[in-house]
């Protein structure tokens, strides 16, 4: 059983909480910036096992009768088609899916703010598509001099241009896509709007990473500064918060190098800021949810090595770059962590080295046992790796056919002669499809199928880049996979 260091349902009462605190703080109306992601955070999840993907989603819940979801995504955004790389869809997409997702469990969304709005196209588009689809849209524009010329920001050409979005519950939460959208400008913006009313409102910022109240070098920031190593971030002190109450904090670079700005902003509205420093804007209690600090860490550094191989991934696919390489092998070395760490290595390595070197795929379960896939004129290696791990986990015998050679054939017939592809060996997710169907007929296939939820939280490793659609299928299992940084073959162009 997958140990656990962090204590959810913990962690979803000291939330709550304190979130309302910061309701009453100030007067009962609070805006409150999500980072991170709301419903599918699986970073926080892997650095603290224990942590579920969706719990930002469950605290919500405990405050929906007060609470409203307002969406922003940034003009530019849409009409560059930008994507969420892990769900490969656009940011526009996104934010109807999540307003799907969002209604679905009973959550109330107020409205969608178009940000950094200048008439593009696109974006002129797609406000016109929410508001046939009945979704409120407010159109935020760019500020000339944002962040810095506070006086300009603060007044009837900055802030005061931005159409005043209207709410009607105490907690209001701005949520985007991804990163860049505009949600703490439509944060401050409601501010000045609100203030110019005498409606009492503030601001608070829920940030999960860094922790706050752990050392800067605590391997869960680590492995923060490793998930953001190609945007520049770097934790630090929060200087403010060692001046003002002599104890240290870790924040990141760019919240402390916006915070006399957001201070100034601060006075400028309301007359007097309420916060001293980065650390108390943010509402964060995951730190005091942690029940296995060693758990926790060995987590931590298991992740920086799976960034650091998707970095020299992403840099032979011509994605990446030679900092963000040199970055990572610098929180490895801080960290502690080698390949030495994660046996998948040496096991998918050793195969492929007894097959030609062929590709190969090793798969670490959850009792400790290595299984291995070799390539086959039947099956891609990681296919084959998830069939023995399946049999493994269901006590069947790796000689053992789950799948009979007859039905595979077909299917590399439709695979090959009627759509077109070149391979015709079955992906990991074909390989699935067909095991589903054999097990209406096989109980052993049946047995696998069911064992395959117990490959969740699984390490894996290929020594060739994988084919997306084998990595979604991990992913979708909840198996951490990485692969060496070669393609299997020396062709140009790889699909």
């Amino acid at each position: 059983m997958k140990a656990i260091g962090f204590d959810n349902e913990a962690y979803i009462r000291l939330q709550s909480e304190e979130i309302r605190k910061r309701i009453d703080l100030f007067g009962g109306k609070l805006y409150l910036e999500f980072g991170g992601k709301l419903f599918d955070d699986y970073h926080a999840s892997r650095v603290l096992p224990g942590f579920a993907p969706d719990v930002k989603v469950q605290m919500l819940l405990q405050l929906k009768e007060m609470a409203e979801i307002v969406m922003v995504i940034n003009a530019a955004d849409i009409e560059k088609n930008k994507q969420r790389s892990d769900l490969g869809i656009t940011y526009d997409d996104d934010v109807l899916r999540l307003i799907d997702a969002f209604r679905g469990i009973g959550l109330y969304v107020g409205s969608v703010v178009i940000s950094q709005y200048r008439e593009q196209p696109s974006a002129a588009a797609f406000r016109r598509k929410l508001e046939e689809l009945g979704v409120k849209v407010y159109l935020h524009y760019s500020i000339e001099g944002y962040p810095n010329k506070v006086a300009h920001i603060v007044s009837d050409e900055g802030f005061g241009r931005n159409e005043y979005i209207e709410t009607q519950r105490p907690l209001v939460v701005i949520t985007a896509p991804g990163p860049g959208s505009g949600k703490m400008a439509t944060c401050l913006s409601q501010l000045y709007h609100e203030n110019r009313r005498g409606i009492q409102a503030g601001y608070a910022k829920f940030e999960t990473f860094p922790i706050w109240n752990l050392p800067l070098k605590h391997p869960v920031n680590m492995a923060y500064e490793a998930a953001t190593a190609d945007l520049n971030d770097v934790n630090m002190v929060d200087p403010y918060h060692l001046e003002a109450y002599g104890v240290t904090t870790v924040n990141y670079n760019r919240d402390v190098e916006v915070f006399p700005v957001l201070n100034a902003m601060f006075e400028k509205i309301r007359g007097t800021s309420p916060y001293q420093s980065p650390t108390d804007m943010g509402v964060n209690m995951a730190g005091f949810a942690i029940c296995d600090d060693a758990v926790c860490c060995e987590a931590s550094r298991m992740e920086i090595l799976r960034r650091y191989y998707a970095a020299l991934c992403e840099r032979m696919k011509g994605g990446g770059s030679d900092e963000t390489v040199d970055k990572l092998e610098l929180l490895m070395n801080q960290a502690g962590v080698s390949e030495d760490c994660r046996p998948v290595f040496a096991a998918a390595r050793a195969r492929s080295a007894a097959t030609d070197n062929q590709p190969a795929v090793a798969i670490s379960l959850p009792d400790g046992r290595m299984v291995t896939g070799k390539t086959t004129s039947l099956l891609g290696a990681s296919a084959a790796a998830l069939l023995n791990a399946a049999k493994a986990l269901a006590g069947i015998e790796k000689e053992k056919h789950l799948i009979r050679p007859e039905v595979i054939g077909p299917i590399q017939k439709i695979k090959t002669g009627v759509l077109g592809n070149h391979n015709p060996r079955l992906h990991s997710d074909e390989v699935l499809i067909a095991l589903a169907i054999s097990a209406a007929t096989d109980e052993n296939a049946s047995r696998a199928m069911e064992s395959l939820s117990l490959l969740r939280d699984c390490e894996a490793h290929a020594t060739v880049i994988l084919p997306q659609v084998d990595q979604d299928t991990y992913r979708k299992l909840g198996i951490h996979v990485t692969s060496d940084p070669k393609y299997q073959t020396k062709k140009l162009y790889h699909r």
